[in-house]
Order: structure tokens, then sequence, then C-alpha cells
């Protein structure tokens, strides 16, 4: 009967471990790669994270309070044309608010909806979004689907 421990990896070669401290002829003897005295060179050494050898750390020299950006971010949420036509049918209105009725859009976005150009519409919709980029303005009015730009949202 065969059993997970009389397997064995056939695909890659088993890597030999070098094995330090044995012998000065081996290459590895004597103090086995770690260099000579101090701590780095005894059993059980941990590096402490940030540690500069008694110098004050960087983190400890840097602010920890001040200007972030990300009040001022203005987040937007982007759709392709190719994806909606799989989401809506003929006739359908597409927007912010039916995107996330259907779970496409997981959050009230700051910036608001953008539709991008990739893939192609064929379906009769109605799109009203807060932005457009420029190839899929020039595909929706190639193709005469109606289209409205919303104003800049408001937050």
């Amino acid at each position: 009967m065969i059993n997970l421990g009389a397997l064995s990896d056939t695909h890659r070669p088993r890597k030999r471990v070098q094995r330090v401290g044995r012998g000065l002829g081996s290459k590895r003897g004597k103090t086995c790669t770690r260099g000579a005295k101090g701590d780095k060179a005894r059993r059980g050494y941990k590096g402490r994270f940030g540690y500069e050898g008694g110098q004050l750390p960087l983190y400890r020299k840097l602010p920890t309070k001040g200007f972030v950006n990300g009040m001022f971010k203005n987040d937007v949420y982007s759709i392709n044309l190719g994806r909606l036509n799989f989401l809506f049918k003929d006739g359908d209105v597409i927007n912010l608010k039916t995107l996330r009725e259907r779970g496409y859009a997981p959050r009230d976005p700051k910036g608001g909806l953008k539709i991008l150009a990739q893939g192609d519409l064929k379906k009769n919709v109605t799109i009203e979004a807060h932005a457009f980029s420029k190839g899929a303005l020039e595909k929706l009015e190639k193709q005469k689907i109606s289209f409205k730009v919303l104003g800049k949202k408001d937050t």
C-alpha cells in the first residue's frame, strides 16, 4: 500500500545543504562564515529592526504627524464599455445607482463614475456618468448611444 511517507519529489533535484563548522579544509570552518567576535558571531543572535548601533534610529527621527493627502483624494469608480454589455439589457439606464444595486460598484466614490473605452457596447442603453474618456465619447457618438455627463459629484 502506498502512503504519503513513501512519495518522493522526482521533478526537482535535491539541493545540497552547505554544512558549516566542519574543519578548516571544508572552506566553511573556524568562524563558519560569521566573521570574528561580536554579537553577530554568537548563537541565537537576532538583529533588532531599525537598530543602528546605538545611533538614534531613523524611525525615531522622523515626525509622527503631518500632512496626509488622503483627505483630498478624488476616488473614481471606472468601468469599461465592454463590461457594460454583460451587465445590462437594451433600454436600461446605466448610472452609479444601478451599478451599486447589481453589486458591481462596491462603494460610493467621491469622484463619481467614469466610463472607459475598452471593448464595444452593443446594447441600446442610456449612460449617466460623471466622466467619460475621450475614446469612450467617440465610440458612443459613433454608435449613436445616448449618454449624459453629470456635473461634479457633491461630497
